[in-house]
């Protein structure tokens, strides 16, 4: 694998172009300065890596394969703990022992971690008491707390969110490869959960039936190198251009541009601009990539965006994945899967059921309700069974830890209950027993395409 590459400016070519969603920095010089920093750092992934997830997505562009997608909402400097990002990872795997297991099927498992600092916003200040201050944007930004030294955008952040992602990433590599995603610590992953949860006590029943199908194999003579590892991507929106076009190198095996910031990018709903920075940034990197589509997306918006990002129309090097709420997922979605479907692209769909349902309980809280989460995963599944094409893959915010974010699930949580244990920075994420059933009903869903 390659390793050695340099910065390259064919990955600036975004900077002519205007670009949504972009920090105020107070200090240029400053800025400066820490972007030439962190173009001597070196790559947190791989080019290598990157191709790898490339080919394991377009297995699913081809209907052979799910792609399971899922992370925090916003990564927090303070949240880069052993505990926080094993119980995250915990949580991913048990999610796709379930859904390879309950429905038959080969799982990619990507996290939305190791870079997951920063937010877009829908506005760029915010109120309170009568003092406006610039909006938090995420940790690689400014900070939380409402004072004007906290929310004055610092770019020294831009290489705390390098060093956070470099901790993460070599955690989540020690863990995936040095025995802890072992299958057989399936029953391992769930030991502080099966009492308490009906969720967990339904995947303490299959992890049983995991174990008799692994005895088997053993007893057969078989022991695959696959049962011991797992194959773990990190991902994150590709937001801050200055970060991402900091950490482009040219790879030296193929002259191409990567992102080294993680193995896949995504382009928001806020930021996909057919003539925008983004757009541009993305379609320099051979990175796999992902966009996001909200209930306004035409047809044609979805058709130019394959043609800019995907003109070679290569299966698993373009991700759409769908946030379009529970009430237009099954009017919106049919068009544009038929019509990419028939210009001949072999793009992933994906549904992300977080984003189209958020709203604001009495207390203040954002929550979503799951039974909005489950529906829009089951409008997207009839959606594709009605058209004959593959529903690709799922990709939500959650968290590894108990908190009380959004409402409903099989371990019900109340809107009374939010503010017990509401600890998201941004969005309201599932909780591991919420995430666990959302496995569970979404292999149900698969088995029955």
């Amino acid at each position: 694998m390659t390793v050695n590459a340099e910065s390259h400016a064919g990955g600036n070519t975004w900077r002519s172009l205007p670009a949504a969603q972009q920090p105020d920095w107070p200090d240029q010089e400053a800025l400066r300065d820490v972007i030439a920093e962190l173009e001597s750092y070196p790559p947190l992934v791989f080019a290598g890596e990157c191709d790898q997830l490339r080919q394991r997505l377009g297995a699913v562009a081809r209907g052979e394969a799910f792609l399971l997608q899922g992370g925090d909402c916003a990564e927090a400097f303070d949240a880069v703990g052993a505990d926080q990002i094993r119980n995250k990872l915990k949580t991913l795997l048990q999610m796709g022992a379930v859904l390879t297991y309950a429905g038959s099927v080969p799982v990619v498992k990507v996290g939305r971690i190791a870079g997951q600092y920063s937010k877009p916003r829908s506005k760029p200040t915010e109120t309170r008491d009568g003092v406006t201050l610039p909006t938090y944007r995420g940790d690689s930004v400014n900070g939380f707390e409402f004072t004007a030294a906290a929310r004055t955008p610092d770019p020294q952040r831009l290489k705390r969110m390098y060093h956070a992602s470099a901790a993460t990433l070599n955690l989540v590599r020690a863990f995936t490869t040095g025995g802890y995603a072992d299958l057989r610590q399936v029953h391992a992953w769930n030991q502080d959960f099966v009492k308490s949860s009906p969720s967990g006590q339904r995947y303490e029943a299959l992890a049983r039936e995991i174990d008799r199908a692994m005895n088997f194999m053993n007893a057969c003579g078989a022991d695959p190198e696959e049962f011991r590892t797992v194959e773990f991507y990190a991902s994150h929106e590709a937001l801050v251009l200055d970060y991402e076009s900091a950490l482009t190198r040219v790879d030296s095996r193929t002259g191409d541009l990567y992102d080294v910031s993680g193995h896949m990018v995504w382009v928001g709903e806020r930021t996909r601009q057919l003539d925008g920075a983004h757009l541009e940034f993305a379609s320099k990197i051979r990175n796999p990539i992902g966009v996001k589509l909200g209930p306004t997306t035409t047809p044609e918006e979805a058709l130019t965006l394959i043609e800019r990002l995907d003109p070679e129309r290569e299966p698993g090097r373009l991700t759409f994945i769908t946030r379009m709420g529970a009430d237009k997922i099954r009017d919106r979605l049919p068009t544009l899967v038929e019509k990419v479907t028939a210009s001949g692209a072999q793009v992933v769909w994906v549904c992300d059921p977080m984003h189209g349902n958020t709203f604001e309980a009495a207390s203040g809280h954002k929550t979503r309700r799951f039974d909005d989460v489950l529906d829009e995963v089951k409008g997207f599944f009839e959606v594709h069974k009605g058209l004959g094409t593959h529903p690709g893959g799922i990709h939500v915010e959650l968290t590894g830890d108990d908190v009380t974010e959004c409402v409903g699930g099989g371990d019900e949580i109340f809107v009374d209950d939010l503010h017990q244990r509401y600890e998201t920075a941004c969005d309201p994420r599932l909780n591991r027993s919420q995430s666990l059933d959302l496995a569970f009903l979404v292999a149900e869903m698969y088995r029955d395409q």
